[in-house]
């Protein structure tokens, strides 16, 4: 991947699955990273096995909930790194206690809603609130937020999350339309499937092999399909995308 050599890239929720996958990814190709988390210890092993292989990259803790803990985030990350010049936002809200009582919005309690949201969306604007005066500084910047084919099924269950997800779409080109005539990048990846730590500990087996009769491939995801298109969007090969909503799913949602 072209354009990664040096840049400082902060991966929000670096810790396992898709982040740690692509933090991994982005240090192998020459940038710095550095890993955000709730879960520390996990983002420490992340940092460790990037090490291990030649990459430099640091553990942050962190919680997407909280302004202040997002703000030291970005803060110490600027500083480990010299700058920010790249942000991947993959944290979610997953807690079992909350995933499995997000449903219809008639049986979907208002702390779930509240909880979701909070972390989903309003945690990705305040990482972007944080980096954007960084990214200023330095005159350019990529920021790719998760998204999720949630935003545009319609499911029948997984309101919150699926509205949280939409957020996120129109996060994505509010900042892609007020600063990239400043340089600044934004878009948002879309997983299908993907068989990180989660789906793999859910067992969902009946559920997988419903989705993959759906989906026009012949497996599911990865975390490293998903990494391979974020790196790219950070990379200086994407330069010229902006604003963009990918769908990285197999060709499960197809779309204008």
């Amino acid at each position: 991947m072209n354009g990664l050599v040096d840049k400082r890239i902060a991966v929000a929720g670096g810790a396992t699955g898709i982040g740690a996958e692509t933090a991994h990814r982005l240090a192998a190709a020459g940038a710095t990273v550095a890993i955000g988390d709730v879960n520390l210890e996990r983002a420490k092993e992340t940092v460790k096995d990037i090490e291990s292989n030649g990459g430099r990259a640091t553990a942050i803790q962190f919680d997407l909930s909280d302004d202040d803990s997002v703000n030291s985030f970005i803060k110490q990350s600027a500083e480990f790194m010299g700058g920010v010049d790249g942000l991947f936002n993959v944290g979610a809200e997953m807690t079992p206690s909350v995933f499995e009582n997000d449903l219809t919005v008639l049986d979907t309690d208002m702390d779930v809603w509240k909880r979701v949201l909070d972390v989903n969306l309003f945690g990705y604007a305040r990482t972007t609130k944080a980096v954007i005066p960084y990214m200023l500084e330095a005159g350019s910047g990529a920021i790719v937020n998760t998204s999720s084919g949630a935003a545009f099924f319609g499911l029948p269950n997984r309101v919150a999350y699926s509205a949280s997800k939409g957020g996120v779409n129109t996060l994505t080109r509010h900042v892609a339309t007020v600063w990239g005539k400043q340089g600044i990048r934004c878009n948002s990846v879309s997983p299908g499937m993907v068989m990180g730590e989660t789906q793999k500990r859910m067992g969902h087996t009946a559920v997988h092999k419903e989705v993959l009769s759906l989906i026009r491939h012949t497996r599911l995801g990865e975390p490293a399909d998903i990494a391979a298109a974020v790196t790219f969007l950070l990379s200086s090969d994407g330069e010229w995308v902006n604003g963009q909503c990918w769908n990285v799913d197999g060709g499960l949602n197809l779309r204008d």
